[in-house]
């Protein structure tokens, strides 16, 4: 049975392999949003480094960034992707068909975001494709500030 997040009254029941005549894209509206929030910690940039061999000065070598315009190391921009991915499962897990990411479009890292920051993920469906069975979602990160730090387009694949 897939995990549901929706009041017990508006559930649709999915079990792997049983044909339903419902459509996941129908549970699905315009407008739908979530929103997943967390501070940028040390260990997570060094951490993320560790697991993708990212060892960039940008991101672990905190005297090379002082000679920047930045001034101090910068989180990865591909963090940020991932911080984007657990908004978009989050969303998934809401949803009681099953799903798949079928990619990013458009992803643009459009500030720095620096250990200690906040982000906020927030990720709106935008459009839907019954053709294709997908729906498409703006997402944008911001920080405390409120000033946006990344962008992209996701799309969600109803398998």
């Amino acid at each position: 049975m897939v995990r549901a997040l929706l009041p017990l009254s508006s559930w649709l029941c999915y079990t792997p392999g049983k044909m339903t005549d419902e459509r996941g894209i129908d549970s699905v509206e315009i407008g739908q949003t979530v929103r997943y929030s967390r501070t940028v910690s040390e260990s997570d940039v060094y951490l993320f480094a560790g697991i993708t061999g990212d060892h960039h000065p940008n991101h672990v070598n905190e005297e090379y960034m002082k000679k920047t315009r930045y001034g101090r190391r910068i989180a990865h921009g591909a963090l940020m992707v991932g911080f984007m991915s657990a908004a978009s499962s989050t969303f998934a897990q809401r949803i009681p068909f099953p799903v798949v990411s079928y990619g990013y479009d458009r992803i643009r890292f459009v500030r720095p975001v620096f250990p200690g920051d906040t982000i906020t993920v927030t990720y709106r469906v935008t459009e839907k494709d019954p053709d294709k069975n997908r729906c498409y979602s703006d997402i944008t990160v911001t920080n405390q500030s409120a000033e946006v730090v990344a962008v992209a387009t996701h799309i969600l694949q109803f398998v």
